[in-house]
């Protein structure tokens, strides 16, 4: 029996986002952004990408016309499928038409935010690296645990196509931004003298995105998660059968695939590091705790509780503002301590904040007494989770930074999927309707997720030793390159 759906648009909007392509869309553009560097000419001869030279990406281009166009085909057209997409969602006049607009939105988000980690790592250098990705990485995980509750608001306020309409205008300004202020994109024809030899060609080449293999990932990854989202209100069916073994022949056919290209989506070989195994199963079960555990912690507030849906966001701000300003610490941290030991520690911090959580509610619990938890759980997932994003980034090679960011995305993806559904099922073991049946059931998953916390205080602790993760580099102190697009 499956967990029944929540009665909120907050377990609606993780479905979507986990369904709607980020995996194979991730992969896709991880595998382009991964390789870049090697097709960048400067690097190839000096063995340092243009950031790390001194010359920020923008200035190493021809003329001013060049870099302009350069610059709104590779990184604005993300934003334009994105928005274009948000508007088509808006405006859709149907069910399947919406769900038409929401793949391609999917698809739109995951090549936006597989850019970002490759985009800082190539900018800054040493502790200003660890603190760039910490940054995104801190907002990144805060916005997923707002965002369903804010789209709740909006939802519950003006109608449910607010919740795409609000990404209109947040969309037009990221396409000026990325015109106006990101560089060029790295190995774009036209740009040095050295791009037209068969040297710089090459590596291009052999970069050539492995589309089927991403196909098939999306494929595998979208059916898998939507069977783990399905309704458990109905029995086992033959479509149910169909779904899992769509799933399983797609992951199949994904592996064969990936031993015949020359340039696979996703390249097994960086799990065989303790260190970036770790670090990513660290992602996976933060994830699960986290958005898994949020969704019944918001259920909590508005049946338990009896709050408004914009009064449950609002109680959820602090885990939101702990996690921003606890993620630039816990990036600093990692400069001079064992990266497992500081991470540990934060999914220590977040499971204590999970397991007070857990011992607190009751119906009648004032919104206050809950503070402190949140503030725990929001501090020990920003102290845990940016150095875990700096990790995985320090431990392949600098080429494979863009299929690093695209496997944490994949994983983000799957674990919140995965935790809706499997801690759902743990609330239908104990939940039900009625404000203590729900108070039953939330506590119940709040206490399997500081379980979870524990077991991800384990793996990094045990797998992300000081001697498994490279020291960083440091940044130079005459080559820093400029800002971009100055």
């Amino acid at each position: 029996m499956r967990p029944p759906r929540i009665r909120s648009t907050t377990a609606e909007t993780s479905s979507s986002n986990c369904s709607s392509g980020v995996g194979g869309g991730s992969a896709a553009a991880s595998r382009r952004v991964g390789m870049s560097r090697s097709a960048w000419p400067a690097s190839q001869a000096s063995g340092t990408s243009p950031a790390r030279s001194g010359l920020s990406p923008a200035r190493s281009a021809g003329p001013s016309t060049t870099r302009t166009k350069d610059r709104t085909s590779s990184k604005s057209w993300r934003c334009a499928v994105f928005t274009l997409s948000s508007l088509a969602a808006t405006v859709a006049p149907d069910l399947l038409r919406l769900d038409a607009a929401r793949v391609v939105q999917g698809a739109g988000a995951a090549a936006i935010m597989v850019n970002g980690v490759p985009l800082l790592s190539d900018r800054y250098s040493g502790e200003e690296r660890d603190l760039a990705i910490g940054a995104w990485g801190s907002f990144a995980t805060a916005a997923g645990l707002l965002a369903p509750v804010f789209g709740g608001v909006l939802a519950e306020t003006f109608g449910w196509r607010a919740v795409f309409a609000v990404n209109l205008p947040l969309g037009v300004a990221a396409w000026v931004l990325a015109v106006r202020v990101l560089p060029r994109s790295p190995g774009a024809a036209g740009t040095t003298e050295a791009s037209g030899t068969p040297e710089a060609q090459a590596p291009r080449a052999a970069a050539r995105t492995d589309w089927l293999g991403s196909l098939l990932l999306m494929l595998g990854l979208g059916t898998a998660t939507l069977l783990m989202l399905g309704s458990g209100d109905t029995p086992w069916s033959g479509r149910d059968t169909a779904v899992l073994l769509t799933a399983c022949a797609a992951l199949t056919a994904f592996l064969a695939v990936r031993l015949k290209v020359p340039a696979p989506t996703l390249e097994l070989g960086m799990f065989g590091s303790p260190a970036f195994s770790g670090a990513m199963l660290a992602v996976l079960l933060s994830r699960v705790l986290t958005i898994g555990g949020s969704v019944y912690l918001v259920l909590y507030f508005s049946d338990g509780l009896g709050m408004s849906p914009t009064g449950a966001g609002l109680l959820m701000t602090p885990i939101f503002l702990a996690q921003i300003v606890m993620g630039m610490v816990g990036s600093k941290l990692i400069g001079d301590r064992p990266p497992g030991l500081v991470i540990g520690s934060g999914y220590a911090l977040k499971g204590v904040g999970l397991a007070a959580l857990a011992l607190l509610i009751t119906p009648d619990t004032p919104w206050w007494a809950l503070v402190v938890p949140l503030l725990a759980w929001g501090a020990g997932g920003g102290i845990a989770g940016a150095p875990v994003m700096a990790v995985a980034v320090r431990v392949p090679p600098p080429e494979r930074v863009g299929m690093v960011a695209g496997t944490v995305s994949t994983l983000a993806s799957l674990g919140a999927g995965a935790g809706t559904a499997a801690l759902g099922s743990v609330f239908a073991l104990s939940g039900g309707d009625g404000a203590q049946a729900v108070t039953d059931g939330a506590r119940t998953v709040l206490a399997v997720s500081a379980a979870l916390a524990v077991v991800a205080v384990i793996i990094t602790v045990t797998l992300v030793g000081p001697r498994r993760v490279p020291a960083r580099v440091p940044a130079q102190e005459d080559g820093d390159p400029a800002p971009a697009g100055k």
